[in-house]
């Protein structure tokens, strides 16, 4: 098994308790169901949101789908570039898997699709 990193990136309706954790649910399954990903496997997870969201703690949401209460998780906010998109939280699942790397799937909602049509930042990096 090797650890590899899965994004995920989507569109939070309302800087709202309610609504980041209804997003955040939201993606987290879609993202386990689209690799297939037993729980036990997640090894940690980065939630980040742009900087207009802060209501809640998107980790919360692992509590409520009843993940182990012993996962690491780590929660931020992503860089305020200008132009973002507004509400937009992003998720970095790294887990234990034998899939080779072309055969992850990266899972963008809503709006956030546009993110995964840029493939690079200006500045090289990977979005």
């Amino acid at each position: 098994m090797q650890c590899r990193g899965i994004r995920g990136a989507t569109i939070v309706s309302a800087n709202t308790k309610e609504s980041i954790l209804a997003a955040t649910k939201e993606l987290l399954v879609e993202m386990t169901q689209a690799n297939e990903i037993e729980i036990k496997n997640i090894a940690a997870i980065f939630f980040t949101t742009t900087p207009d969201l802060n209501a809640e703690f998107p980790a919360a949401a692992t509590r409520m789908l009843g993940w182990p209460s012993n996962m690491a998780l780590l929660c931020g906010h992503e860089m305020n570039v200008p132009s973002d998109l507004p509400r937009c939280l992003r998720i970095m699942m790294l887990v234990n898997t034998e899939r080779e790397p072309e055969e992850i799937t990266h899972v963008y909602l809503r709006e956030a699709k546009r993110l995964k049509d840029k493939t690079t930042l200006p500045t090289g990096g990977n979005t």
